[in-house]
């Protein structure tokens, strides 16, 4: 495993709520990671729990999680060291209240 797997392996196992994200939770720098902050708030997570890391200020961890992964694209949340998946699957997951479920430990 690469430094930098290792790296983001450490990230995912010591989170609870980890967010790959485009900039912070206070400050998305794109749609679809600010969307992702919104759902995640929506559930009722505190913006300030969730752990998140700027892709755009890391180039080895903005292509290295898509390897960890094997995701293609950002943002990407894991909860309790688990991959849930990008905004799309995070709306799917939260319209049917599987993501508040998992977020809750309950799945």
């Amino acid at each position: 495993m690469s430094d930098t797997q290792q790296r983001i392996d450490q990230l995912v196992k010591n989170n609870n709520i980890l967010l790959f994200m485009k900039g912070s939770a206070s400050f998305p720098m794109c749609g679809f990671s600010g969307r992702a902050i919104q759902i995640l708030k929506a559930c009722g997570v505190d913006p300030k729990s969730i752990a998140t890391v700027n892709v755009l200020d890391d180039a080895e961890i903005r292509q290295g999680i898509k390897e960890y992964s094997n995701w293609p694209t950002i943002p990407q949340l894991y909860i309790k060291g688990e991959f849930i998946g990008g905004s799309d699957i995070m709306m799917d997951m939260y319209e049917s209240g599987e993501l508040q479920q998992v977020i809750n430990g309950q799945a």
